[in-house]
């Protein structure tokens, strides 16, 4: 996020839960090469995908793009 948002934005905050998400995502990923057990490898491939599934929420958030953060009206 931009030098220029203030830590009293919540986009700020976003932006950051955003990027550990992201490394997280990341981290599941490459666990789930390392491990053998089926279970295991699906509990980290499962846990990417709802991983993304709320960084997307906050990707959404920032942008203002869904539905749910625009003002009715």
């Amino acid at each position: 996020m931009s030098a220029e948002i203030s830590e009293s934005d919540p986009r700020y905050h976003t932006a950051n839960i955003r990027r550990m998400l992201t490394e997280l995502i990341e981290n599941s990923r490459r666990d789930s090469t390392r491990v053998t057990d089926p279970k295991a490898q699906a509990l980290f491939e499962t846990s990417a995908e709802v991983l993304i599934g709320i960084r997307k929420a906050f990707e959404d958030y920032e942008q203002r793009n869904e539905s749910a953060w625009k003002k009715a009206g």
